[in-house]
């Protein structure tokens, strides 16, 4: 009895701890930008395939990966802002045409990001075996890779949430979030710290696409199953908050571990239902903004 408690609960964290990273990098995009980047996933999925290639062609290990993909697909993120969104913002006549022309441009990243990686790396499934061996605790077994996983999530978004609390930069990201205008009149270069909320958010999709790699097989085609789960995140975090991100994402993946342990076919069913709820019953998600 303790074991399969154990290992619906672990498992549920080892899960929710990469949903967490994923939906922190959403909900600073569009808690802040207010871009509802729906290629999120596609981020992702840069990640997970340059963790693979670097791995298996140069021998470089998953965890030095992950600063690799997250300073480029953070530079790659801060590029098309200032490129694409910027631009989109300037010629919208208010904020909701801006995100309503956004949403759109995000469906063409998606589907260019995706493209491009079926004619780099093609469109098969992929992986690779680094620390599979298997852990023992308390009676329930789990693959090493799956704890370090869970360890370089926490790790990855703690730090982020001291830069955002901690540093000069992270208080004009949060005045931004609040009031643009406000944080405008105060000094605050609004363009420049939009840019770097979609890079940083992208970043830390890079960077969960790396752990994500580590532990599953991966595809071109897997991004919009991870972007679904982040939109359900955050929304069940509440908008805009990186605290409520990291305990939605916990919380999801208790529930889809609950859930796969009775059935496993029916856990993505599973997050859409607890998404309905969360609308009817407390839309502004367990933490107000």
């Amino acid at each position: 009895m303790i074991a399969m408690v154990l290992d619906v609960v672990i498992g549920g964290l080892l899960m929710g701890g990469i949903y967490a990273l994923i939906a922190v990098g959403l909900s600073l995009q569009y808690g802040v930008a207010r871009v509802l980047n729906i290629s999120h996933g596609e981020f992702i999925m840069l990640g997970a395939f340059v963790t693979w290639s670097l791995y298996t062609l140069f021998g470089i290990t998953p965890l030095a990966s992950i600063v690799v993909c997250g300073a480029v697909v953070f530079v790659i993120g801060f590029v098309l802002h200032r490129t694409l969104y910027s631009r989109i913002r300037a010629l919208s006549e208010s904020l909701a045409i801006f995100e309503g022309n956004s949403l759109l441009a995000s469906f063409g990243l998606l589907f260019i990001i995706q493209n491009m990686a079926i004619l780099m790396w093609g469109g098969e499934i992929r992986g690779y075996s680094y620390l599979a061996f298997p852990v023992d605790f308390w009676g329930a077994t789990f693959a090493a890779n799956r704890l370090v996983t869970l360890l370089f999530a926490v790790l990855i978004g703690t730090a982020f949430y001291m830069f955002l609390a901690r540093t000069r930069l992270g208080k004009a990201i949060r005045a931004a979030a609040q009031d643009l205008v406000a944080a405008g009149l105060m000094g605050v270069n609004i363009d420049h710290v939009l840019a770097l909320c979609f890079g940083f958010g992208a970043a830390m999709a890079g960077m969960a696409g790396s752990l994500i790699s580590m532990s599953y097989m991966i595809s071109p085609v897997m991004g919009m199953e991870y972007t679904v789960i982040a939109i359900i995140v955050v929304v069940l975090g509440g908008l805009g908050s990186i605290p409520g991100s990291f305990i939605g994402g916990l919380l999801l993946g208790l529930v889809g571990s609950l859930v796969s342990y009775v059935q496993p076919g029916l856990s993505l069913a599973a997050y859409y239902v607890l998404f309905m709820l969360l609308l009817l019953v407390r839309p502004t998600g367990i933490m107000r903004r």
